[in-house]
């Protein structure tokens, strides 16, 4: 990833939980989004904000024609947080996404089992989901209904 002309490189790679994460949760979107045409689901491809920044969203939704390369804004990114990612995702790619206008942003922590989700209302992020709830509606292009119990496993 390149945030601002600065290489952040993924040393080491992901846990084995952080991928089993990242693919439970591509899956149970797959599903939800499944008579959506318009939205796919994709895992860490590269968005391309600018010139000195790129970023790789673990999972993502994006609502329209990729042509080449992811060159706008996604529906809807997810981070899981590892010890050496946390305080990036937690502020600067948080600042990013809100910026870029992201419409839902996931911080998924596997350490204790909670997804944040944030609603960019107003052109800032709102914290919508109360951590204690395993189920979200996202109203995007369409509507997903995740049950979160399903990517711990």
């Amino acid at each position: 990833e390149l945030i601002e002309g600065i290489r952040f490189t993924m040393n080491p790679a992901p846990l084995p939980r952080h991928k089993r994460i990242s693919l439970q949760l591509s899956i149970a979107f797959e599903q939800a989004l499944e008579n959506c045409k318009p939205c796919n689901v994709y895992q860490a491809i590269d968005w391309i904000i600018s010139d000195d920044t790129i970023l790789q969203p673990d999972v993502l939704i994006v609502c329209g024609e990729i042509k080449h390369r992811l060159d706008f804004a996604p529906e809807l990114v997810v981070e899981i947080l590892s010890k050496a990612t946390a305080l990036k995702d937690r502020n600067n790619k948080f600042h990013i996404y809100e910026k870029q206008g992201v419409k839902y942003y996931l911080i998924i922590n596997p350490d204790n089992k909670v997804v944040e989700i944030y609603e960019l209302k107003n052109g800032s992020y709102q914290l919508n989901h109360p951590e204690t709830r395993s189920q979200f509606s996202f109203s995007n292009s369409c509507m997903a209904k995740i049950d979160f119990n399903t990517i711990w496993h």
